[in-house]
């Protein structure tokens, strides 16, 4: 009689460490092999969209700091770009507030890749570059504290500009990080890219082809570390990014190596973009010269009627657009980040729908695990770079 074999299945998560955040994976498991994998999401569901449509457009801003809870200025960025859209003002914001939205959004993006890359690190046992990335996470946290007065769910941007100018001091720190910042990837290269353990635990992992990396949807590093050069920065600029020198850094490994590599190089990018920022930046206005969108100057509203009023006005009605739709996407840290959005002619979206890069990357997953063992998943998780507040709005 022919020996049968039969496949087991356990969950992965929602509590386990390894899923970044409640994921529950339902794995069909032969011995230690993957036969099948299906990512089951809902833990953690905000309903971002459906509370936009009771709310201004301005106080939409501080929910979607809440999407990827580790790259809140890019959210905020992506949002505030497709409300400026709709209002048709966007040549009106004043080149001040563009290069500061690139300096933040690029720092952003370094913090970001530094949570990745520390998370990623500890799933496989390497703790030490876990410490390090944390340690110059830090400076950023201290950064985004000195312009909004909060560490992680920080929100500066504003629908036409910004919510104030930078305070003194804030230029020559920023400099002072990203010109120190390549020597500490370079300590993290040192202590992952040659280690055996490393290499064995990622190369030829996770492995997805171009082809079906588009055909999915995904987007982002895990995109380009599958050998399709595509960079929203530099394909659809926003913001005054064509202005900008960097390069978009591509591997054709298609497997998590070449995705390590890649957000490697990005940060590096990055580096080279805040200080092109820090030299572009030359005093002026920070908000947008639209009075019927932007919040009059403080001195205006505590000196003057007409100041207090506008105000008053812009607070508790918020500002009309004209009816219309439209759909705004930019290059957040884990892939493209899209709003689109609904006016009815009224104060409030009539519709808001997200596009998030983790939801979308993360249908690769199970096509990424199948004939692999279960230490493998948690690498594949890991390469991703999922958020599930991204995922599950």
């Amino acid at each position: 009689m022919a020996a049968t074999t039969e496949t087991m299945t356990v969950n992965m998560g929602p509590q386990h460490p390894s899923t970044h955040g409640v994921l529950r994976l339902v794995l069909e498991l032969e011995g230690e092999n993957v036969v099948k994998a299906t990512p089951h999401i809902g833990y953690l569901h905000r309903g971002v969209e459906k509370l936009s449509e009771y709310r201004t457009y301005h106080q939409v801003i501080p929910l979607t700091d809440r999407l990827d809870y580790l790259a809140p200025m890019a959210n905020n960025l992506g949002y505030v770009l497709a409300v400026e859209k709709l209002l048709g003002i966007t040549d009106a914001i004043p080149e001040r507030a563009k290069v500061i939205r690139v300096m933040l959004a690029e720092l952003t993006r370094i913090k970001s890749h530094l949570v990745w890359l520390a998370c990623h690190a500890l799933d496989i046992g390497a703790m030490t570059v876990f410490i390090y990335c944390f340690r110059e996470r830090e400076h950023i946290m201290e950064m985004y504290e000195k312009i909004s007065g909060a560490r992680m769910t920080s929100n500066y941007f504003r629908v036409g500009g910004l919510s104030a100018d930078l305070p003194d001091g804030f230029e020559k720190q920023v400099r002072e990080f990203v010109e120190s910042m390549p020597g500490h990837i370079d300590t993290y290269e040192g202590l992952l890219t040659g280690n055996k353990i490393w290499q064995k635990r990622i190369k030829d992992v996770g492995v997805i082809s171009g082809e079906n990396a588009l055909d999915i949807g995904i987007t982002g590093s895990s995109l380009r570390g599958s050998g399709v050069d595509w960079d929203l920065r530099r394909d659809h600029p926003y913001s005054g990014y064509e202005e900008y020198e960097f390069k978009v850094p591509v591997s054709d490994g298609c497997d998590t190596w070449a995705r390590y590599e890649v957000r490697l190089q990005e940060m590096r990018e990055s580096c080279k973009i805040v200080l092109q920022t820090l030299d572009k930046l030359k005093p002026g206005p920070i908000l947008a010269d639209v009075p019927k969108v932007c919040l009059p100057p403080k001195k205006d509203v505590v000196e003057t009627i007409e100041g207090l009023i506008h105000h008053f006005k812009l607070v508790t009605e918020g500002f009309k657009p004209e009816a219309g739709e439209i759909y705004q996407s930019i290059e957040a840290p884990k892939g493209e980040l899209g709003f689109y959005l609904v006016s009815d002619g009224s104060g409030r979206p009539y519709r808001m729908k997200i596009r998030p890069p983790s939801f979308l990357n993360l249908q690769a997953l199970p096509q990424m695990v199948q004939g692999r063992m279960i230490a493998d998943v948690v690498a594949v998780i890991g390469t991703l770079d999922i958020v599930l507040g991204d995922i599950d709005r």
